[in-house]
């Protein structure tokens, strides 16, 4: 679902022509990010895509998507403690299910049995818990080796990274297995974005094609999809109900 919307997004960009001009008020520090995000890149380019690459070669299709819903569901955890936080306990309930079914009948999470039982996958994590509390989206940041967030959802990414730390030291307290699959994790999820660069190649502008993608799939997840549609054109105009 993550990769549809993302294509989506990605494709609505294009189209419109991604602006390489101009400073956007969310990224105040652009020249930094810019420089961080051109590391980023070449990082990716030496290590992690010829890894992510011989991963999704040699890894049958059937294991590669095992994987993937593995750690899909140990991210359930920390979406129910969201889920709580936020007070959408009905939610909270659905996901435990979801976690309760496919730890059990999934084989230990290796099967996503409640989607096909039509449970749905929608992640909460504290950024969005901090969102619904109130606190605003503060600057963009791309920082160094994780990517694109804001100051907000660094903070909230760093809660949630303690929680997973603590769901994989219960795993395993050996630490070089506990490595191993902190680095299968990333590999796994590095792969999964081979099929959007294309998309990325084709942007005039990779760095603010990431950081809208980025911003507007965060509005997507704290609204639970449904973000408001703001109307500039309707702003000062009496008759913005009618429509």
């Amino acid at each position: 679902m993550k990769a549809k919307l993302l294509s989506i997004i990605f494709f609505s960009l294009i189209a419109t022509g991604c602006s390489t001009t101009g400073t956007n008020p969310q990224d105040p520090y652009e020249g930094f990010n810019r420089k961080v995000w051109e590391f980023n890149k070449g990082v990716d380019k030496a290590l992690l895509k010829p890894v992510a690459k011989g991963y999704k070669a040699v890894t049958p299709d059937l294991l590669e998507k095992g994987v993937s819903n593995f750690f899909s569901n140990l991210g359930e955890i920390p979406t129910i403690i969201n889920d709580i936080l936020q007070f959408k306990i009905g939610k909270a309930f659905k996901d435990t299910g979801r976690f309760l079914i496919n730890t059990t009948l999934g084989f230990g999470g290796l099967a996503d049995q409640a989607t096909d039982m039509g449970i749905e996958h929608q992640p909460e994590d504290f950024g969005q818990t901090l969102a619904t509390w109130g606190v605003g989206d503060g600057s963009y940041l791309m920082l160094p080796f994780l990517g694109p967030s804001t100051t907000r959802d660094l903070v909230g990414q760093g809660v949630d990274s303690f929680v997973i730390y603590n769901l994989y030291e219960e795993l395993e307290n050996d630490r070089q297995t506990e490595i191993g699959l902190r680095g299968l994790d990333l590999i796994q999820t590095r792969a999964g974005l081979l099929a959007l660069e294309d998309q990325l190649n084709s942007a005039p502008d990779d760095y603010t094609l990431i950081r809208e993608v980025y911003l507007q799939r965060r509005q997507f997840l704290i609204h639970d999809g449904n973000p408001p549609i703001e109307d500039e054109e309707c702003e000062f105009e009496e008759d913005c109900d009618d429509f």
